[in-house]
């Protein structure tokens, strides 16, 4: 029986509009709705900044000093998006949205060779609904335009050892040239965003892969002379003229950021060794569920008589490479795993589309297994509710119950249509209630309890509150280190620390009064998030010593 055209087309339109929607609502969506959060954030947009201002583009500053943490992409990109589109935490926040999207089409173009367009299709859902890819794709900081550029550079390694050629494709096979030129500026640009880890990263997850296929002879034309001159043109210059202008610059970076972080404790951010495991569930979440079904098709998969025509391998070792590689490091943070997780979501696409087709029993108790979770937390909502004080303001409250009511819904339709035989459908229908959710989110970090998690809403109340508010006469008491980062940027300077022994008439940020510490006794003061919160910001006007 022939297909109906306009059916077809009116699919395609469909699916279009849905990806379109959640690449949006995902990665650009409400990417200024909170100022900046933590440390990093509010330091790397000040060196960013610095750079725009100056006209600097080589020495990254902070405060008016060298400061080689990290290495300059980011900073070039917010730099440049200050200069378009204004200062402000969304264009802080741009380049990593555009270097997440950048990774998920690559990936999903990788996909649609390996694997058709129906995995493609999924993975363009499922990887930009990761609770790992909303939270970097949202965050001021190095961790996304690095993962993004990796993926880039894995996604044309994946060209040149001939993992995309078909049935379409020249029967002999020509050299590659784009693919190799954009895979030594893909990995010049990673290692321009977090430095020579990059090559560590791709080098041995790539070369693992080949010896396990016995693909060795494959791996070594990534050293095409194209590839290399490429990859030398893009990440080298910075290195020397930055090396040439700081003779610390080496030592600072290399020794201290790279292999001291790696091989001591010297950073503070020790973790067990399994520490990986819950953060992979974690970024990967709300499809963590299918991984399961990911670990069952590799363990199939391992035999030698399917290992070397299982295209997935190469996905697999992009995954393990990099968590047994920072599992040793004796500093660990969460953004470590970001560049296993776009091959991770690729593997869980692909099984989920294999399930589907096959109609396959596991597909559909993963549905089920949505279903409840998306059932669960909404009765919960609801009983807390029924049953509970109100903890919260209005506005959260009717979100919260709505984001509850709508997901309770959801849920039971999925239920429906996962036992009615029609996983796709009922994982069409999961999918919809987690972008509901991101938007409920959204609105949600318009509350002050949640504006309270940034200093910028304390500078703003400020402002509104004194007429002759000057950030020249501003002070810090008690602040957390990324608040006291923050206030800085907002302020435009370093922020001294407000002394009883020494006051002077100005304007104190702090927290409300700690262990008895009544610190803000005889002075003009705002409470800015106006609730019962122990760490509630507070903003003082103080009249001096008379």
């Amino acid at each position: 029986m022939a297909k109906n055209p306009r059916a077809s087309t009116a699919r395609r339109v469909g699916w279009a509009m849905l990806i379109a929607a959640t690449l949006y609502v995902c990665y650009f969506s409400h990417l200024g709705a909170i100022g900046f959060v933590g440390p990093d954030e509010p330091r790397y947009a000040w060196i960013a900044r610095d750079m725009a201002e100056t006209g600097d583009w080589v020495t990254p500053r902070l405060y008016g000093k060298p400061w080689f943490e990290k290495p300059v992409l980011y900073y070039w990109g917010a730099a440049l998006c200050f200069k378009l589109f204004g200062v402000s935490e969304a264009s802080a926040r741009l380049p990593s949205a555009i270097s997440a999207l950048l990774s998920t089409l690559g990936l999903a173009w990788v996909a649609f060779r390996l694997y058709g367009a129906e995995t493609a299709r999924w993975l363009l859902l499922l990887l930009p609904t990761t609770v790992g890819m909303i939270g970097f794709s949202h965050a001021a900081a190095t961790d996304m335009p690095f993962s993004g550029m990796l993926t880039m550079a894995m996604v044309c390694a994946a060209v040149v050892l001939g993992l995309t050629r078909n049935e379409n494709s020249p029967v002999i096979p020509q050299t590659p040239w784009v693919a190799l030129v954009l895979f030594g500026f893909s990995l010049g640009l990673a290692v321009l965003a977090k430095g020579p880890v990059a090559v560590i990263l791709s080098g041995g997850a790539i070369f693992s892969w080949a010896l396990l296929t016995k693909r060795w002879r494959d791996a070594l034309g990534l050293f095409h002379p194209a590839a290399l001159v490429s990859f030398c043109l893009t990440s080298l210059p910075w290195y020397i003229l930055c090396a040439r202008r700081n003779p610390d610059f080496f030592r600072i970076f290399i020794i201290d950021h790279n292999f001291k972080r790696y091989l001591t404790p010297e950073f503070q951010h020790l973790q067990p060794f399994w520490y990986y495991l819950p953060v992979i569930l974690i970024a990967i979440f709300p499809w963590s569920v299918l991984l399961v079904g990911v670990v069952s098709d590799a363990v199939y998969s391992f035999p030698e008589s399917r290992r070397t025509q299982s295209k997935s391998f190469f996905f697999a070792f992009w995954v393990l490479l990099p968590l047994l590689f920072f599992s040793f490091s004796r500093s660990k943070l969460p953004g470590y795993a970001l560049p296993t997780l776009p091959a991770l979501a690729a593997l869980v696409a692909r099984n989920l589309t294999l399930g589907i087709q096959r109609s396959l029993a596991a597909a559909r108790w993963a549905a089920i297994f949505l279903a409840m979770l998306l059932m669960v937390p909404a009765g919960a909502r609801w009983y807390v509710q029924l049953l509970g004080p109100a903890d919260s303001g209005p506005l959260l409250q009717q979100t919260s119950l709505l984001w509850a009511s709508l997901s309770a819904l959801a849920g039971f339709f999925t239920l429906i249509l996962a036992l009615s035989n029609r996983p796709q459908v009922a994982f069409l229908t999961v999918l919809v209630a987690v972008l509901f959710s991101i938007t409920a989110i959204h609105r949600a970090l318009k509350q002050p309890d949640i504006q309270g998690l940034s200093v910028r809403s304390s500078v703003q109340a400020a402002r509104n509150h004194w007429a002759d508010f000057a950030p020249s006469r501003t002070s810090s008491w008690r602040l957390s280190r990324g608040d006291q980062y923050g206030l800085n940027f907002y302020m435009r300077r370093e922020v001294p620390t407000w002394s009883r022994d020494r006051r002077q008439p100005g304007w104190v940020f702090g927290h409300k009064s700690m262990g008895g510490d009544n610190w803000t006794q005889g002075m003009d003061c705002i409470f800015v998030t106006e609730s019962d919160r122990f760490s509630e910001p507070v903003v003082c006007k103080d009249p001096g010593v008379d």
